[in-house]
């Protein structure tokens, strides 16, 4: 294989293919059922990870076989964004192996108990879990669950790398169309950076060479198409995004 001007993954499957699926979830959750069977797992489950204005477990699900009992009885504690799950993906990106405790609340020895159970009762004695993010910053929370020892350092590697391919195919089959920020000119772009950097409308239209008045008329379409309703959001947008 010649590496000449490559700019595709070896291991990225066809793009054309992937949004053409009938059924990207489905195909997404056969391809973790897929993954996780010879590594001893019973259950899997992958999510948006819970973001300010959009908490509930149930909301954030994407592709789950786990028990139907247990999805609504979990979405009803509200447990999801506040448990130990989250506050510990929070804290590191390397994969997380632990017992049932994990879905509780921090602090909470009562529910914690309660909640142990009832995973236990379902077949989930120990979950391995992890986040990863797609080509277009989507976060997203992947977990495996069963009853079986830690993985070794090698078989969670070819685990997350299966899972990295199988997301990447959802994510490919699921991408929104073109967003409008995604049109920002070199112009508007730069004139979004020196404002990061502290620069004023005056102080701007010197480096640029152009008048404070046309940096002005930058920005503000910069802020149309980032839907920011001022400056310090535009450039708050920007950065998420990526384009500055």
């Amino acid at each position: 294989m010649t590496l000449k001007n490559t700019v595709k993954s070896p291991w990225q499957g066809d793009a054309a293919s992937a949004t053409v699926q009938a059924d990207p979830t489905t195909s997404f959750s056969t391809a973790l059922q897929d993954v996780m069977q010879p590594h001893g797992f019973r259950f899997f489950l992958a999510a948006s990870f819970p973001q300010a204005d959009k908490l509930g477990f149930r909301a954030n699900i994407i592709a789950s076989n786990w028990p139907q009992e247990l999805i609504d009885r979990y979405d009803a504690s509200d447990l999801f964004w506040r448990s130990r799950l989250i506050d510990g993906l929070k804290k590191t990106i390397m994969p997380i192996y632990s017992g049932t405790g994990i879905f509780a609340q921090p602090g909470s020895v009562s529910s914690s108990e309660e909640l142990s159970r009832r995973f236990e009762d379902l077949g989930l004695h120990s979950t391995v879990s992890f986040t990863l993010h797609d080509a277009i910053v989507r976060h997203y929370v992947i977990m495996f669950s069963g009853q079986r020892s830690p993985l070794d350092e090698q078989e969670c590697a070819r685990m997350v790398f299966a899972v990295l391919k199988a997301l990447d195919s959802y994510s490919l089959a699921t991408e929104p169309p073109l967003a409008e920020y995604e049109r920002l000119t070199v112009r508007e772009i730069e004139c979004l950076r020196w404002s990061a950097s502290g620069k004023s409308s005056e102080e701007i239209a010197i480096i640029l060479h152009i008048s404070a008045h046309t940096v002005n008329g930058y920005l503000k379409t910069a802020m149309r198409k980032l839907d920011a309703v001022n400056r310090m959001q535009a450039v708050a947008r920007a950065y998420r995004f990526r384009l500055i």
